[in-house]
């Protein structure tokens, strides 16, 4: 059984674990405060998931999600995370994280500093513009008229086939958006960020297409 190690358990790092658990997934999840914290979680994932520290998940998993902010100083366990591919769910709120300059002028997307600070690992940006409780609520067979379509972005073709199975077990179709250097296309306040809940392959291709780039502060 294939394992995930998930860095982060709130809203979007549990989504992930709930999804992942019923597409048959094993799944380790860590969070900011102690796997104790996590009990009521793992209960209710079940067998297949367990709640360790936040390096032990990274160690642990085949494969890594990172579901919380970065931070101008790395915080994510580089060592453990190296030789994998790792998801980062996260999106540049400067209200939230503060001010990344680089970031701000368009020098560089988040996830590309975020690559910069795991340079042994492969990162790929994903699950970004799409209501967490809708990775449930939404999946739908391949096929289906109304299925949903995800964006996803790295500078490793690897990656990106890897989250392209992971979607499509998810119930979703994929657009690759790649590098990671226009990751900023489903940004907070693009297209493809506003239409998430409505946006099939063919939109979300077309709504990347439409992404302006911010001005640049």
């Amino acid at each position: 059984m294939t394992t995930i190690g998930i860095i982060g358990a709130g809203e979007v790092g549990s989504q992930i674990a709930r999804a992942a658990i019923a597409a048959g997934y094993a799944v380790v999840i860590a969070n900011s405060r102690g796997p104790e914290t996590l009990a009521g979680l793992v209960a209710e994932l079940g067998p297949s998931a367990r709640a360790v520290y936040a390096r032990e998940a990274a160690a642990a998993g085949d494969f890594a999600v990172v579901a919380v902010p970065l931070k101008v100083v790395n915080d994510m366990p580089a060592e453990e995370l190296a030789g994998k591919v790792v998801l980062d769910t996260n999106n540049y709120m400067a209200w939230r994280d503060g001010h990344i300059p680089v970031v701000d002028s368009g020098e560089k997307t988040v996830h590309e500093l975020r690559q910069e600070q795991l340079p042994m690992s492969k990162v790929a940006k994903a699950f970004t513009h799409i209501q967490a409780p809708r990775l449930l609520t939404s999946a739908r067979p391949a096929g289906a008229p109304d299925r949903l379509a995800l964006s996803v972005s790295s500078n490793f073709p690897e990656a990106v086939a890897l989250v392209t199975r992971l979607y499509d077990q998810f119930g979703f179709d994929t657009v690759d958006n790649s590098p990671l250097s226009e990751s900023w296309r489903t940004g907070p306040g693009q297209p493809a960020w506003i239409r998430h809940a409505h946006q099939n392959r063919e939109e979300l291709a077309l709504n990347l297409r439409r992404a302006r780039r911010p001005a640049r502060a």
